[in-house]
């Protein structure tokens, strides 16, 4: 069974910073494309960040770039994402996201439909 746990989650001051996990099971980690995705209450869910199955390609929302770093430890099975200078409108419920092998290296990395497995969430509120 596929699972994706994420933790990390809080409340912090703006401009501080949390850094998010999310622990996979069930499938071979190593081979899959994940990307963070973050939704807010009455509003449609919204790509942040992507990774490939390596590592070594990664992309960011433009509102997110330069602030959140996305990153992934095969050997364990986590994925991470590493947000600073966090702001009030980051505020929201964060879940990491399996991309569908369907779509492997496909150039549309922000399109949710190509994603078949996600977790429950982690909220993160910025508020003074």
């Amino acid at each position: 069974e596929v699972q994706l746990v994420e933790s990390g989650g809080g409340m912090v001051q703006p401009g501080g910073s949390l850094r998010l996990s999310c622990r996979a099971s069930g499938f071979i980690f190593s081979i899959y494309e994940m990307s963070w995705v973050r939704q807010v209450p009455g509003k449609g869910p919204e790509w942040v960040s992507y990774i490939n199955f390596g590592g070594d390609t990664t992309y960011y929302a433009d509102i997110v770039k330069g602030r959140f770093t996305i990153s992934r430890d095969n050997a364990k099975n986590t994925l991470v994402l590493q947000m600073n200078n966090l702001k009030p409108e980051d505020t929201a419920l964060y879940y990491c996201a399996r991309r569908s092998p369907a779509y492997r290296g496909d150039r549309y990395y922000d399109r949710l439909e190509q994603y078949d497995y996600r977790g429950q969430g982690t909220q993160v509120t910025v508020s003074s």
